[in-house]
């Protein structure tokens, strides 16, 4: 009765003390995800061009997209779904291994490897201008066509980033060079709290190898920590559209060969100003993240 009367009488000043807590997280949350989603499916039913007052159009903008749109069938969408096939899962399990590479070497040096192998995920806008267009130029002053070029391989330089054969290989080089961010440390982490005595005592019941060690053991010990792995894996994987236009210096790509849905929302939002057509292909996109998100997080969904 004592414990029913403590909780009843500071249940609601404790309520409060959480709210304010969370008051700022909800505040940013709410102005920055929440109304602006909230904006894009209210404008994908519209036409707006920014100056004019909306019109509305109910579903036209979608229909065009799914069904009179060729650029985006024969091209955007095709191109979208190779990129996250390889780029997502590739990087992802790239992830993971560097990641158990890393837990089984001495703090400094891990330390070390860790900001070298992460740096890439916070300077690949640099690194895009200053060295992957110096390596992929055109030119023979490219270092990758100069290399050819000196073996022997090819008797005149390759336009790498301009051309419709090489464009999205190279994106998903770059792609997945940039790939270890913090989905990457959180399975870091993950790896290094596993209790050693676990390891002892699955040793004693008969793991005898690192990959049984890695699968019976290390994966089911940081289910919460591979989820955000692969939730942060998808959610990049669908955000990096600036990669092919940073590299061919174009929007659209030449010839739509590196072209992502990202980069038909900024083509049309910010180039065309299609306002209305740009929300319908960001609802599209979300619906895309929100449904892989959902799909891809059931193998690691706690028990």
């Amino acid at each position: 009765m004592i414990g029913r009367k403590t909780l009843k009488k500071h249940g609601p000043k404790d309520q409060r003390i959480a709210w304010v807590f969370m008051a700022p997280y909800i505040i940013l949350f709410t102005l920055f995800i929440i109304i602006p989603v909230g904006i894009a499916i209210a404008l994908s039913f519209t036409n707006f061009n920014t100056i004019q007052t909306p019109d509305i159009v109910g579903f036209m903008n979608y229909v065009n997209l799914l069904t009179r749109d060729a650029i985006f069938m024969q091209y955007v969408l095709p191109n979208t779904i190779l990129f996250a096939v390889i780029v997502g899962p590739g990087g992802y399990i790239l992830s993971f291994f560097l990641a158990w590479c890393l837990s089984q070497i001495s703090k400094g040096p891990r330390t070390v490897l860790a900001l070298l192998l992460y740096s890439p995920s916070m300077t690949s806008g640099v690194a895009m201008n200053v060295v992957w267009r110096i390596i992929f130029s055109g030119d023979e002053r490219g270092y990758l066509n100069a290399l050819m070029l000196n073996l022997g391989w090819i008797n005149e330089p390759i336009a790498f980033l301009q051309s419709t054969e090489f464009l999205m290989p190279v994106m998903i080089i770059v792609a997945l060079w940039s790939s270890m961010g913090v989905g990457f440390l959180a399975m870091l982490a993950g790896m290094m709290n596993i209790d050693e005595t676990v390891y002892e005592a699955a040793d004693i019941d008969g793991v005898r190898n690192r990959f049984q060690e890695v699968f019976y053991i290390t994966i089911p010990m940081m289910k919460p920590q591979m989820l955000f792995g692969l939730v942060m894996a998808v959610v990049n994987t669908f955000q990096v559209g600036h990669i092919g236009v940073s590299l061919s210096g174009a929007n659209p790509t030449p010839q739509y060969a590196g072209q992502l849905i990202v980069n038909l929302i900024e083509d049309y939002g910010f180039i065309r100003y299609e306002m209305g057509y740009a929300s319908a292909a960001s609802v599209v996109l979300l619906i895309m993240i929100y449904a892989i998100t959902k799909w891809s997080g059931r193998m690691f969904k706690e028990d």
